[in-house]
């Protein structure tokens, strides 16, 4: 933000000179309007007094505020107010980036839906999409470093590589965020053009800021910090809906150090931002890649500075279209609510200004994020009108008490009732994770019943246990471990019954052999060059996992090796 205003300026400032010109008018109109003053030199001032009729003491806006509005907002917009550049029209993008994905195990934390792996593997999905044409390459990283692709065209074989993509590919544990910076340096120290250096991550550790800040000093790829995570945290899942515990068997909730990443930022000269809902954030890294290959490659005069005064266009429209006819004044106070309540909470106003704001430095709490593959639906007038006075809590406790816990989901931003809607909803994987982010009984015993309605009976006791445990006073929880284990009974004396119908083990009533043996005739199958090539393209597909999981390992021995 202050690298923002320090940037501030008007590209054409000799029209701010009408702003002068909106005061000298609305001085000639005061004055002539001055009764007083007029007619002081014709009439006596004690006579003068009685006859004139004051004006209400009620202020009004009146013609003559708007046209001095009308003539300073213009000014300001012929004025060109500006603080950043970009790019000249019609410019083709051949900036090189090399994203760097943080694969340790914090990853799988769930305070965003429904893993911050997930979400991450998402965006850079959406940035490739973003970036047609153009080359990238994709480094992962835990304790160890590995190129998964190098630098490509091709985003369907970056995407088939980047889905298959988890925590457990790691060989060693650890966030070795300045070796990923040095390999990532290396790929594009052989590039002609500049490029940059986009890190996916959760958090970069302080000891790595020294390196980040050598780069920034001396290389011309820019450095990019994408972070994933919220400042409240959440538990690390494990797969299987059980989570990451310490020697004491309580949860590890993981959190996104927003400080640290505000501190990278400041100290090294790094671009820092986090993860948005929309897909304001990948629009801005996008921005950033193209102006640095730019700057970096032109001179400063062939770059230009973004022109914001157009974005007035729409208040000096609404004040002409008020100033219609003579002697009219305006009921502010109803139109400014009216205005307030038909743009409030408006997808199409949200998309058109978190672009601007994902500008800025300022890291966003992502705490309020839901799920990665949802938009934002429209609101009614009514939902519109109760977002300028209830808090997302209180909207979603509105909601639910109507018993519209689709709606009440989205708005609660505490995890228990959030967690109560979605399970009422009968979203019952994503009510599970919001009870996961608690520790309390009453988020245990609704974890068992999520894990039950799913059937998984062995998780639902293991959560009414906790509950009860925290506060053996619950007979809800003693009553509903009662009903999972009789199921649980239930399910493997049926098991039991279906093994006993049909033993494998039984001598065989006859065996017959083949009477050929080896009789038969051996053929030969040749394939083409081709058909071996897709066959084996059809393997890497089916197991990427495998094939990354393999090379990941062979790498990370070698390295040791070299190392002894």
């Amino acid at each position: 933000m202050a690298e923002q205003l320090s940037d501030f300026h008007f590209i054409r400032p000799i029209w701010l000179l009408l702003i002068l010109g909106a005061f000298a008018l609305y001085w000639l109109i005061q004055r002539q309007e001055n009764v007083q003053e007029r007619w002081g030199k014709v009439i006596a001032p004690h006579l003068l007094r009685h006859l004139v009729v004051g004006r209400s003491r009620r202020w009004q806006i009146r013609p003559v505020h708007l046209v001095c509005a009308v003539f300073i907002l213009g000014a300001v917009a012929m004025a060109g107010p500006t603080w950043e550049r970009e790019l000249p029209p019609f410019t083709e993008d051949k900036a090189p980036m090399v994203i760097v994905l943080d694969l340790s195990q914090t990853m799988d934390a769930i305070d965003v839906q429904p893993t911050r792996l997930e979400r991450a593997k998402q965006k850079i999905g959406d940035l490739l999409k973003q970036r047609p044409g153009a080359r990238n390459a994709l480094f992962v990283y835990s304790g160890s470093v590995h190129m998964v692709l190098p630098l490509t065209e091709d985003p369907a074989i970056m995407e088939l590589f980047l889905f298959s993509l988890s925590t457990d590919l790691m060989p060693l544990a650890g966030k070795d965020a300045t070796a990923a910076l040095k390999s990532a340096h290396d790929l594009l120290a052989r590039e002609e053009v500049p490029g940059t250096i986009l890190f996916v991550t959760d958090g970069v550790e302080r000891k790595d800021f020294s390196a980040f800040l050598d780069h920034s000093s001396t290389e011309q790829d820019q450095l990019i910090v994408l972070g994933v995570g919220t400042s409240r945290g959440g538990p690390v899942s494990v797969g299987n809906n059980r989570f990451l515990t310490d020697a004491s068997g309580r949860r590890v909730v993981s959190k996104l150090d927003v400080e640290a990443l505000k501190a990278l930022g400041d100290e090294t000269g790094a671009l820092v931002t986090t993860v948005t809902v929309d897909e304001a954030d990948v629009k801005w890294i996008q921005r950033r890649a193209q102006s640095h290959l730019q700057i970096v490659q032109q001179e400063q005069a062939q770059t230009r500075w973004r022109d914001f005064g157009y974005y007035l266009v729409f208040p000096l429209a609404f004040l002409t279209v008020l100033w219609f006819r003579r002697g009219w004044t305006v009921r502010w106070a109803p139109v400014v609510f009216l205005m307030i309540a038909l743009s409030a909470g408006s997808p199409a106003w949200a998309q058109s200004t978190a672009p601007q704001a994902a500008d800025s430095s300022i890291l966003a709490d992502l705490a309020t994020i839901d799920s990665p593959y949802s938009q934002p639906q429209p609101l009614t007038l009514r939902q519109r009108f109760l977002a300028l006075w209830l808090t997302d809590d209180q909207q979603g406790r509105y909601y639910f008490e109507r018993e519209n816990y689709a709606l009440a989901s989205q708005r609660f931003q505490d995890p228990f009732w959030k967690g109560l809607s979605l399970y009422d909803n009968g979203d019952y994987e994503s009510a599970l994770n919001q009870f996961a982010l608690l520790s309390t009984a009453g988020s245990f015993f609704n974890l068992g019943n999520c894990y039950a309605r799913l059937q998984k009976y062995e998780e639902a006791v293991a959560s009414y246990d906790e509950a009860l445990a925290q506060k053996p006073d619950f007979p809800e929880a003693v009553a509903n471990r009662q009903l999972v284990a009789a199921l649980i009974e239930k399910k493997q004396k049926e098991e039991e019954e279906e093994s006993e119908q049909g033993d494998p083990n039984l001598d065989p009533d006859e065996i017959k052999f083949d009477e050929k043996g080896e009789k038969g005739k051996k053929g030969k199958m040749e394939m083409k060059p081709e058909q071996m090539a897709e066959i084996w393209m059809r393997n890497i597909q089916t197991t990427p996992a495998d094939f990354l999981r393999l090379k990941f390992l062979q790498q990370a021995q070698a390295e040791l090796k070299k190392n002894e």
